[in-house]
């Protein structure tokens, strides 16, 4: 291959931005994160519960787009550091809803300095991260179409 072929440069792969931009936020997130003894997984989690608790197992993993399989073992963490509780739907026992606990709704209180947080670390106004927001969740959602049958 010559030097001149310019189609496997890694700076030029929007898949690399993203990807290496996770691994940056990841290491700005932990530290923020730590102070409220969660990961980010658990972290996506429990804003989907501050935002509508008592949602089926199923319904977090929709919306955090992690499976079951994933989901399932950390939720039980978050029960066993107290901050939810797993409770057996009565309409149908299948189904296991999750519940705030006390503290899981304090624990909001601590998490909502977070996003202003990483917006100061980016140092964009908040009009540019909710267009950067949009792009990414519309590349994302088009990758996802392409995977249902």
């Amino acid at each position: 291959m010559s030097s001149t072929d310019d189609t496997l440069k890694l700076e030029d792969f929007l898949c690399f931005a993203v990807y290496s931009a996770n691994h940056a936020f990841n290491r700005v997130y932990k530290p923020m994160l730590d102070r409220l003894g969660l990961t980010y997984p658990q972290y996506v989690a429990m804003v989907t519960l501050w935002a509508e608790d008592g949602l089926t197992v199923g319904q977090i993993g929709d919306r955090v787009l992690l499976e079951t399989n994933t989901l399932t073992p950390l939720l039980k963490r978050l029960e066993s550091a107290g901050l939810v509780r797993r409770v057996r739907d009565a309409a149908d026992e299948r189904q296991v809803r999750i519940h705030l606990t006390e503290k899981g709704r304090a624990l909001r209180h601590e998490a909502e300095r977070i996003p202003r947080e990483m917006g100061m670390c980016l140092e964009r106004d908040p009009a540019a991260l909710g267009a950067l927001t949009d792009e990414l969740t519309r590349v994302r959602d088009k990758l996802l179409s392409r995977l249902k049958p």
